[in-house]
């Protein structure tokens, strides 16, 4: 990368300086126009500079050599973790979003994505710019699903393909350009550490809540063109609830502390809105209860690592699916313990639930 080299030494200087030139000088001084000059030149640089280095970004973000220096600085930051059991789950993930994700923004095939297992026990995932993920190990240890853990990916994925980190990183480097911490005249590889080093410590844009409630609503775009459950991303909101309330907080990495983020519960309630509004507003949950036409289907009961809540938008992401896909015109049945509407499976009863075929008869009196 070849950069036109400007020097802002005296950036700092010009920003503290523009207030007082602007303001009303006193009556028996003259304006100082050789000085205005100066602190022009230093501005107009440092805008010069910024232009430059958002197209240092934008070839970090759009190019394949770009991608494999952030890439390869991201593993040395993060870590790997090889456990194969993991790679394999991350490999097929991704093969089915990148599958998910075409479908709703073909664009993620001009640069598809480099990922890797993040050797860190936190539940937590990341993406920054040149769509570059990692997923930490912990994620696959603490959510009970696949699905789950797709959620997830499918949220990064929404803060890749909306360049939701290179609009944080711009920022960051604006900000530093106009301090004077940075300047063109880095160059070349340099210049690619320096931005990437930016663009690490503000991996996945998890300072802005617009940005995060976006890639919330996106990760259910991609899994509706998946195999996996579309109630799965309000089920993994669910359960940031339970962990920030319970023992378990420390579980959560900064990235997902609240205090940046919007609520979780407001998170998961708007999945949820999504959700129902796919099914054609015909099935709801909430506080654990699923509905269908307004009308109380079932209250799951807890099962595995799901909480009776968190498993409650598994039956709703069903019931969307089958709606959706018009198969509550055919009946419910039971199917080897299933209960089952039309071609599309809805739930299958654990202890502490209802059994199937009083589910099953339940839900065609109220379809």
């Amino acid at each position: 990368m070849r950069l036109k080299k400007k020097i802002l030494s005296a950036a700092t200087a010009a920003v503290v300086s523009v207030p007082l030139i602007l303001g009303a000088p006193p009556a028996a001084e003259a304006i100082d126009l050789g000085k205005i000059g100066s602190i022009a030149e230093v501005i107009i640089s440092g805008e010069q500079a910024k232009t430059q280095m958002r197209a240092a970004i934008k070839q970090l973000n759009e190019t394949k050599a770009g991608q494999d220096a952030v890439f390869q600085n991201t593993v040395k930051d993060a870590g790997v973790d090889n456990n194969p059991i993991y790679t394999q789950r991350l490999d097929r993930i991704m093969a089915n979003l990148t599958k998910g994700v075409a479908a709703v923004d073909p664009t993620i095939n001009n640069l598809p994505y480099k990922y890797f297992v993040a050797a860190d026990d936190s539940l937590n995932a990341f993406c920054t710019v040149g769509h570059v993920m990692a997923v930490n190990r912990g994620t696959f240890n603490i959510l009970a699903t696949e699905d789950e853990i797709a959620a997830v990916v499918g949220h990064e994925m929404g803060h890749g393909q909306k360049n939701h980190s290179v609009k944080s990183c711009e920022k960051k480097v604006d900000q530093q350009v106009a301090a004077g911490l940075l300047n063109a005249a880095l160059g070349g590889d340099v210049l690619t550490s320096k931005l990437t080093e930016i663009a690490l410590k503000h991996r996945g844009a998890h300072k802005d809540k617009k940005f995060e409630t976006e890639a919330d609503l996106l990760s259910i775009d991609y899994l509706v063109n998946t195999p996996y459950n579309i109630g799965a991303t309000a089920a993994v909101m669910q359960k940031f609830v339970e962990l920030e309330n319970g023992a378990k907080k420390s579980q959560l990495q900064v990235l997902f502390n609240p205090s940046d983020h919007p609520g979780s519960d407001k998170r998961r309630d708007a999945c949820a809105k999504k959700v129902s509004e796919y099914s054609g507003n015909h099935a709801t949950a909430k506080d654990g209860v699923v509905s269908v036409n307004k009308k109380v289907f079932v209250k799951p009961a807890a099962a595995g690592n799901l909480s009776a809540a968190g498993r409650s938008y598994f039956v709703l992401g069903n019931l969307a699916r089958a709606y959706h896909n018009g198969e509550n015109k055919k009946p419910a049945t039971v199917q080897n313990g299933t209960v089952m509407l039309g071609n599309q499976p809805i739930i299958t009863p654990v202890e502490g639930d209802e059994d199937a075929q009083t589910l099953a008869d339940r839900l065609n009196s109220i379809k």
